[in-house]
């Protein structure tokens, strides 16, 4: 069992920055990843960005690679998602996951936590 709970979201402004954070949790969270869905109203959840447990292996999302960046808090057993450049597009629910690999549907996840807004405002 893994335990995941997000928090940081919040509004913001065109161009502004947010970091959000994934409390993990639970005995064998060091054989995931733990990856950033985000979902928009009215439309499917979309993968943002993942991060291995274990090494620290990072992969993105196109329209995000150069303004968001995943990192692993060792001490706190965290992950973050720091957000920059943000725009109107990146308004949603985001979410974060545990799963076995680098996957970008969120069918191959087998945890989640329950999410945090994210709103831009233009």
């Amino acid at each position: 069992q893994v335990q995941l709970v997000e928090s940081g979201g919040g509004l913001v402004q065109t161009g502004g920055s947010l970091r959000l954070s994934c409390a993990a949790s639970g005995r064998t969270v060091s054989n995931y990843f733990i990856a950033w869905f985000r979902q928009a109203p009215g439309k499917e959840r979309k993968f943002v960005a993942t991060i291995s447990w274990r090494d620290s292996g990072t992969f993105y999302e196109s329209a995000v690679k150069g303004r968001f960046t995943i990192s692993r808090d060792n001490v706190n057993d965290t992950v973050l998602l720091q957000m920059d450049s943000l725009k109107p597009e990146d308004t949603a629910v985001y979410f974060c996951a545990a799963g076995r690999g680098i996957y970008t549907s969120s069918y191959d996840y087998d945890y989640w936590g329950k999410g945090t807004l994210v709103t831009v405002s233009s």
